[in-house]
């Protein structure tokens, strides 16, 4: 393990804001890493996990005790099933699963960060979620001092949410399960803007390798694909999640799709910009993307208190116009 005391949250984020770290210490070991979580609290020192700092709003006052960056790397095959460490970073998945024809989870290329961040957030996109893959999830539960496997029931995943996301801090998550298909071409594309990119039905299938670069051609096309020469990309992709309402709550001209139960999930991009706040709003350093209402980004020498004050704005708007809440889709720590 390395330790190092000369780093800035800002340096290991994608939003780039964020202060001095106490002591960071990168792990490439899964026994390393149980062994640095182990460290911290039994010293009670404060301890923040990152990845690939790709979802998360770092304090400008920075960290007082240890950061651990897990880059643990490691993907081993059985037939369809692939077990991933938690640092390998999300899209290389991606990318191995469509070479190694596995399909599943070839909608949710580009996205940024790395795969232990995944069930935590259940993160989607396209018309997929890694809990439709996920089958079991190997993590370090701080709270019984023990290494164990939780099940996709334990997990309790839910729409970008989970049980790991909802007791922040107790579980670290080592290492995630997939079961896919062994398969050249993808499962149904169940995304209209993705089957109408690929030139087909939603409901259909293409191949893997197709579906992959049409999803990476569109998020570029937001901003999504991080890229130091895109300012654009310099945000933690969707800032805020789609709200699910009562059917009898959808906001009139909002675009919806069915969430079971007699909900709707309605466009949170679309409350965002008629709320006021379209693409290329600014207010100082931080604001709205020029290619995306959905997400904010920050320019050198913004601060995480203008970006939650900026954000903080966009859902009073959009309470005070439509009625409806939106939920922050980044870990603000």
């Amino acid at each position: 393990m390395q330790v190092r005391r000369d780093v800035r949250l800002a340096d290991l984020t994608t939003l780039a804001v964020g202060g001095p770290i106490d002591r960071l210490i990168e792990v490439e070991e899964t026994a390393e890493l149980v062994a640095a979580v182990r460290d911290a609290d039994g010293a009670g020192r404060p301890l923040l996990l990152l990845g690939g700092g790709s979802n998360v709003v770092a304090p400008d006052a920075g960290w007082p005790g240890d950061v651990v960056a897990v880059r643990t790397r490691g993907i081993a095959r059985s037939g369809g099933v692939i077990e991933v460490q938690a640092g390998e970073p999300w899209d290389d998945v991606v990318a191995f699963t469509v070479a190694q024809q596995l399909a599943g989870i070839e909608a949710l290329a580009g996205i940024p960060g790395s795969t232990g961040a995944t069930p935590v957030q259940n993160v989607g996109a396209y018309g997929q979620e890694v809990a439709q893959t996920i089958t079991a999830v190997q993590v370090y539960d701080r709270a019984e001092k023990a290494v164990c496997t939780l099940t996709p029931a334990e997990c309790g995943f839910a729409y970008r949410d989970s049980r790991l996301k909802r007791e922040p801090g107790r579980f670290v998550v080592l290492a995630v399960t997939f079961a896919l298909d062994e398969s050249a071409d993808s499962r149904p594309v169940g995304y209209a803007e993705l089957a109408g990119r690929l030139g087909i039905e939603v409901g259909e299938t293409a191949p893997l390798d197709d579906v992959r670069s049409a999803v990476i051609e569109l998020r570029r096309g937001k901003g999504m694909v991080l890229d130091p020469a895109d300012p654009d990309s310099r945000s933690a992709g969707s800032f805020f999640t789609n709200p699910v309402v009562p059917a009898a709550h959808a906001v009139e001209g909002c675009p919806s799709w069915p969430a079971g139960d007699g909900k709707v999930k309605l466009s949170a991009a679309w409350l965002v910009q008629h709320a006021g706040f379209g693409r290329g709003t600014r207010d100082g350093l931080v604001g709205t993307s020029s290619r995306h209402s959905l997400a904010l980004t920050t320019e050198p020498g913004a601060t995480a208190a203008e970006l939650l004050a900026f954000a903080d704005r966009v859902v009073v708007a959009v309470e005070e116009q439509f009625g409806v809440s939106l939920d922050r889709e980044p870990t603000a720590v």
